[in-house]
């Protein structure tokens, strides 16, 4: 029960975080971009093939619904190209602990997990941590809550 309590306790703390104002994401969008690039720039496709955040090259692109991600390497860019959907985060690249509490915040491309096949970003250690604790409950929580979370501007 004391464990609940602390988890709650720091829930509370890390949204307080989150909700933060940032300035470097765009608000017009459900998918989370700076100047119309995903993930901040880093690579997708990277996150499945070496299980780490790797910063894309402006060189190698691909659109896909109108935003544009980057890539590492040409064999990176044609393999999202091949099946973007497999490649694309969650929650159009924003925090999907936040999401999963019904807020929209910016995500650090360093702080992810691969879930089911699935990329999932979150803001920053404390939201990665927590996001760690209940996985699948909170891309349960995440997943019910997205569609609404979408239309909300970025705070």
């Amino acid at each position: 029960m004391r464990s609940r309590m602390i988890s709650t306790a720091c829930a509370a703390l890390v949204l307080a975080t989150l909700i933060a104002p940032s300035a470097r994401a765009d608000s017009a969008t459900d998918v989370n971009t700076i100047g119309g690039i995903a993930l901040h720039g880093f690579d997708p496709v990277a996150y499945f093939t070496q299980n780490k955040a790797v910063l894309g090259s402006p060189h190698f692109t691909a659109m896909y619904h109108g935003v544009t991600y980057e890539f590492a390497s040409k064999e990176d860019q044609a393999a999202f190209q091949a099946n973007p959907g497999k490649y694309v985060p969650q929650y159009g690249g924003f925090c999907a602990f936040a999401t999963s509490k019904g807020v929209k915040a910016d995500a650090d491309p360093h702080e992810f997990a691969i879930s089911n096949g699935k990329l999932y970003v979150n803001n920053n250690e404390e939201a990665q941590k927590l996001f760690q604790e209940d996985v699948e409950g909170t891309i349960e929580k995440a997943d019910h809550n997205w569609p609404g979370v979408a239309k909300l501007p970025m705070h």
